[in-house]
């Protein structure tokens, strides 16, 4: 299989368009157009009767200490983890393309609902345990919401979309679905796989 984006190019930094967040003056940092990137996707195997679409932060500090404190920076010796973006499943097997803007177009405080997906089924990403305790942000956020890197993070941050061709027209996975309930339906049906990165800082050093 094979990923591309007209929206990005893999390896090259993600517009700004398609972020959550981006720098300001005065800052640090002020909401974007939190668009979905325009992804589509060829030569899916024989067999293949949906797809999975998944945005995945692989260099998320581990540890809060540091994040978004003024005078000073995350370091780039902070191991790193998973933060998720975006989870689609049960994408039609008819469907190779998903344009952009179509699964997110602005930032819906509280985040979207779960059934608002117009192909396939969203889950929901780890903004809702990032806004946990914001009196305006709380809530669950589903579907795709764009990098927010922190703003005075050392490095930066690869964003990894990828799009799985699997034999089941549905992984009776219920709108709001997480993560881990995702690897656990999914496995044992990927049939084949394809990526692109897009790499994103808000820190104004690094731009």
């Amino acid at each position: 299989m094979k990923l591309t984006s007209s929206s990005f190019a893999d390896g090259e930094k993600i517009p700004t368009r398609l972020v959550l967040a981006v720098p300001a003056d005065p800052g640090p940092v002020t909401f974007s157009d939190n668009r979905n990137p325009q992804l589509a996707w060829i030569g899916a195997p024989d067999g293949t009767q949906s797809f999975v679409v998944t945005c995945i932060d692989h260099d998320c500090p581990s540890a809060p200490d540091d994040v978004n404190q003024p005078d000073r920076e995350v370091p780039a010796t902070l191991p790193r983890v998973d933060f998720t973006h975006w989870l689609l499943a049960d994408i039609p097997a008819s469907v190779s393309e998903i344009a952009e803007g179509s699964h997110s177009d602005g930032v819906t405080p509280r985040g979207k609902g779960a059934d608002a997906a117009p192909i396939g089924v969203h889950g929901q990403n780890d903004y809702t345990g990032w806004f946990a305790g914001d009196p305006d942000l709380e809530g669950e956020w589903n579907g795709y919401d764009g990098s927010a890197p922190p703003w005075n993070d050392s490095i930066v941050h690869h964003y990894e979309f990828t799009v799985f061709a699997v034999d089941a027209a549905s992984l009776g996975l219920e709108p709001g679905f997480t993560r881990d309930e995702l690897t656990a339906a999914i496995d044992g049906h990927i049939l084949a796989s394809a990526s692109i990165v897009g790499v994103y800082a808000s820190n104004p050093r690094l731009h």
